[in-house]
C-alpha cells in the first residue's frame, strides 16, 4: 500500500529505490523473510512510477494539444 510519503515521491527517488532492491534480490543470500516484502515494495515502486509516468504524458499531451489549437 502507498504511503503518503510515496505521493510524494518523485520517479527519480523511485527509480533509484527500486534499482537498489533489485540489487538486494540479485544477492544470493537474501533472506526469504526479506524477500517478500522487498518484491511488495518493488512491485509499489513500479506502481508509482508508471503512474508518474502517465501523469507526465498526459500533462505532454495537453500541451501538444494547446500548441495546435
Amino acid at each position: 500500500m502507498a504511503t503518503k510519503k510515496d505521493e510524494e515521491m518523485g520517479y527519480a527517488e523511485a527509480l533509484k529505490e527500486l534499482e537498489t532492491i533489485l540489487a538486494e534480490l540479485e544477492r544470493t543470500d537474501v533472506d526469504v523473510d526479506v524477500l517478500a516484502s522487498r518484491v511488495e515494495r518493488a512491485s509499489e515502486l513500479i506502481r508509482l512510477c508508471r503512474d508518474r509516468i502517465g501523469n507526465a504524458k498526459l500533462q505532454i499531451d495537453k500541451v501538444v494539444n494547446g500548441l495546435e489549437g
